[in-house]
């Protein structure tokens, strides 16, 4: 197979598969790296998950997914900073330096986007020095417009690095996503922006493939499927200066139909034939 060094599995790729037969498919299959995702390692154990992977020699590039920060009522926010520190503690424990962000959508009854936007920031002031003493860095991700309603209300990179310069690059940067910006023309630029402050703290592939399903959620395509250039997203971020992993994260009722092993297989394959290595 070809070169994988820089190949990271998202567990959400493969969720059919569990966390152990994952393991064992990514030692037998030579692949180095897997994002992890909090719901699994929690069921398995966070403890139990951090000594699996170590033992197996992965590296864990990121952990999915804190977040959910747009709450209004007092008692929502709390709760939500909580589960944010857990979170960062959870990646502390599976020894991953990459917390990634899914800011949350706007709350019941409301329509305003950049209060939805500040609470975050407000959020991000408490959370960014907990998490830098943990060793955790915060990589805001910005999804597609079509979830800003329900999911995130930061829908550009340049919105995801106007919340992030507000805090030190080694606390605060942004998730890369090709699914959520390759529609974006100002991306590039904002790619070249995030470099140049060091704010790229993980890069993800997924393929956009149309019709989108019913949901839409669960729609990300199979690297090669779909109308993305990954190799000119590759170009973007690293002539902005990333040099770290490049994981695969896929959400797809179709791929996940399918034997587990086999698709992980097929995707590192997709992978070193659509990025530069």
């Amino acid at each position: 197979m070809s070169d994988l060094t820089r190949f990271s599995i998202n567990q959400m790729t493969v969720k059919q598969l569990t966390l152990p037969d994952l393991v064992t498919a990514c030692r037998d299959l030579g692949v180095p790296a897997v994002g992890l995702w909090r719901e699994p390692v929690q069921e398995y154990g966070v403890e139990a998950a951090a000594g699996l992977v170590r033992d197996a020699g992965l590296a864990v590039t990121t952990l999915c997914r804190g977040g959910f920060l747009t709450a209004v009522d007092a008692d929502e926010r709390a709760a939500a900073l909580a589960d944010n520190r857990r979170a960062v503690d959870e990646a502390a424990t599976l020894g991953t330096d990459t917390l990634v962000l899914v800011s949350g959508g706007l709350p019941p009854g409301t329509r305003d986007l950049r209060a939805a936007r500040e609470r975050i920031a407000d959020a991000l002031t408490e959370l960014a020095p907990y998490a830098e003493d943990h060793g955790v860095k915060l990589a805001i991700e910005p999804l597609h417009p079509m979830f800003a309603s329900d999911r995130c209300v930061v829908s550009t990179l340049t919105q995801a690095l106007d919340l992030a310069e507000r805090f030190p690059a080694h606390q605060v940067g942004v998730t890369v996503d090709t699914y959520h910006i390759w529609w974006d023309d100002t991306a590039p630029e904002a790619i070249a922006r995030a470099g140049a402050q060091q704010r790229i703290h993980t890069f993800q592939l997924a393929d956009w493939i149309t019709p989108l399903p019913e949901g839409v959620l669960n729609g990300r395509g199979q690297i090669g499927d779909g109308a993305i250039d990954m190799r000119e997203w590759q170009g973007y971020v690293e002539a902005a200066g990333y040099t770290g992993a490049i994981e695969v994260e896929l959400f797809n009722e179709d791929l996940w139909a399918r034997d587990g092993r086999e698709l992980l297989a097929e995707t590192a394959r997709r992978w070193a034939e659509n990025v530069d290595v």
